[in-house]
């Protein structure tokens, strides 16, 4: 990895590891990382909750409801469903959305422990196929509003 930009306590890092072999797609995964001041089995219990996304992640979507078993909500391409994988003691936070016209986005996320009472929340931002390095370099935005967003929520900071 090289490159780490700092957006306040967000560390931003660019993974540079090759993936030359598909065109006209950014070559780089994005890993977003933020600092939280509390423990990670706290930080990992609410954010693997579906029901709280509303209150952090509004650049996922809005509207979140559980729906016949299955979490839901609104996108500006209608309605999307998202899973987590099962609880788990390793902080694994990936995620499973499927967008309204059935493309389906893996993501992987993390919730590392850095002592009692400190926390690192790592969203890896993947490029999607014939996404232009703008529109990663602008989910990448959005996932670290999101984040600075996630830190405010559990440290009880006002939230922007």
């Amino acid at each position: 990895m090289v490159g780490a930009e700092a957006l306040s306590s967000t560390r931003v890092d660019i993974d540079t590891s090759g993936h030359d072999t598909l065109p006209h797609m950014p070559t780089t995964s994005v890993h977003v990382a933020e600092h939280i001041a509390r423990p990670a089995v706290e930080v990992y219990q609410y954010v693997s909750d579906p029901a709280n996304l509303a209150h952090w992640a509004s650049g996922l979507g809005n509207g979140v409801e559980q729906v016949d078993g299955e979490w839901q909500l609104d996108t500006p391409g209608g309605r999307a469903t998202v899973e987590f994988a099962p609880q788990n003691p390793h902080g694994v936070l990936d995620h499973r959305i499927t967008l309204p016209e059935g493309v389906v986005i893996e993501v992987p996320m993390r919730v590392l422990e850095h002592g009692p009472d400190d926390a690192e929340v790592v969203f890896t931002v993947r490029p999607l196929a014939g996404m232009s390095d703008e529109d990663l370099a602008q989910d990448v935005a959005v996932v670290t509003e999101d984040l600075q967003r996630l830190k405010a929520v559990l440290e009880g900071q006002p939230v922007s």
